[in-house]
């Protein structure tokens, strides 16, 4: 039991970041409209989530290189690696700097649902008191640069998160006989191809390719580690799948018209289970932000540093440099109300090229032997990987339409 606590690595850190308070949203969403029949959507997501992800920390483990790295250093052709390299910087660095402010908004409704709202009057301007609050314990713990104390508080957060969750979704008492049947029984609503993309979306995220092959070389030196790497990824990210069904679970049975963000779960579950279980789900929302509010900054650092052949250490002035400027425009978009909508559908218009981009250049950096010799891929694991590829490239076409509202 103490190796397989001491072996608890980036999973968690993984897990942590596909459940922000976006994924929190768009899974009550999906459970208010459509009950469980979209839950085999979130198990085949989950499917996907570990194989792109063992890939990747594989290639961090035997090529003690981050993806970004990598990239950079396996496309050969100038003017493609320029291309590349800014379309992978304005998709993830400037992306996550406009989604920041979801996840410290997400963890800001998480304490007004205990504490009530609290607002601060700067100058004239009405600033959430709880949005600073949470970006100086992401600054706190993003400054102390030592991976250990990070990793350790993210794992904490996520066991709260997971707990509180999976109680919520108890208290609901689901029917097993339905819930069972929408989880391996592929269904498709009308209206329901969108919520469909997004489940996927919302799981199999682009930024946690870099972040998890970055992360494993910081708890990992030798190819005999990389059993430990897998077992920790698919223990995470099948745990982050079930907190996930769970928020589907509790939003399926609420009596209310509609969900529009992750407060309006929280609204609804009060008067059918009693304020106790509003109070449960809001610590899993807190929780949610916090963890989306400090991985997502430390991705674009990683990705950042990468790209641009800057030190990867935790402590580098740089890589603080691009953390704190995601962090900042996080806070200063949610504490101040700024709703910054166009770079925000920037950021879905390149993450929904980056995906199936992302995606094939890690299943060809995989199968490369000068990267990783004797450890590239299976056929198997191609196979997989290709039918995942065909449909990121689905997704990140249908995710382009949806913003350019043709669909």
């Amino acid at each position: 039991m103490k190796k397989w606590i001491n072996n608890i690595g980036p999973g968690p850190l993984i897990a942590a970041a596909f459940i922000g308070p976006g994924t929190v949203t768009l899974c009550s969403i999906a459970g208010l409209n459509f009950g469980f029949s979209l839950l085999w959507t979130l198990a085949l997501s989950v499917l996907a989530t570990i194989v792109l992800q063992e890939m990747s920390a594989r290639l961090g483990i035997i090529s003690k290189k981050g993806l970004s790295e990598v990239i950079r250093d396996e496309i050969k052709s100038p003017i493609l690696k320029k291309i590349i390299i800014t379309l992978i910087l304005s998709a993830i660095v400037i992306g996550n700097a406009a989604y920041e402010a979801g996840n410290i908004s997400g963890g800001v409704l998480g304490l007004e649902a205990v504490f009530g709202e609290k607002n601060i009057n700067i100058f004239n301007v009405n600033i959430n008191f709880y949005s600073i609050i949470l970006g100086l314990i992401a600054f706190s713990l993003l400054f102390i640069g030592n991976y250990k104390i990070l990793e350790k508080s993210l794992i904490f957060l996520v066991i709260i998160m997971s707990v509180s969750f999976i109680v919520t979704a108890i208290i609901t008492k689901p029917d097993i006989t339905e819930l069972l049947r929408g989880l391996f029984v592929p269904n498709f609503p009308k209206g329901s191809i969108l919520i469909i993309i997004g489940l996927i979306g919302t799981t199999v995220v682009p930024y946690n390719l870099f972040l998890h092959a970055s992360l494993v070389k910081e708890k990992w030196n030798n190819v005999s580690d990389l059993k430990f790497a897998r077992n920790d990824t698919i223990i995470a990210i099948v745990l982050g799948g079930i907190v996930s069904m769970c928020i589907v679970i509790s939003s399926a049975s609420l009596n209310i018209e509609s969900i529009n963000n992750a407060a309006d779960l929280a609204k609804g579950i009060e008067p059918l289970y009693g304020v106790n279980s509003k109070y449960i789900l809001a610590i899993g929302l807190f929780s949610a932000g916090i963890t989306s509010a400090i991985t997502a900054p430390l991705a674009a650092s990683y990705v950042a540093a990468g790209c641009l052949g800057w030190s990867l250490k935790l402590k580098s002035l740089k890589f603080r440099g691009v953390w704190m400027f995601i962090l900042l425009a996080g806070v200063f978009s949610s504490s101040s109300g700024f709703k910054s909508i166009e770079i925000i559908k920037f950021a879905q218009v390149t993450n929904g090229i980056l995906l199936p981009v992302i995606a094939g250049f890690l299943i060809w950096i995989v199968n490369k032997e000068s990267v990783l010799g004797k450890y590239k891929n299976s056929k198997w694991q191609n196979l997989i990987g290709i039918i995942i590829l065909v449909v990121t490239i689905f997704l990140g076409l249908k995710s382009i339409l949806k913003v350019l509202q043709i669909l």
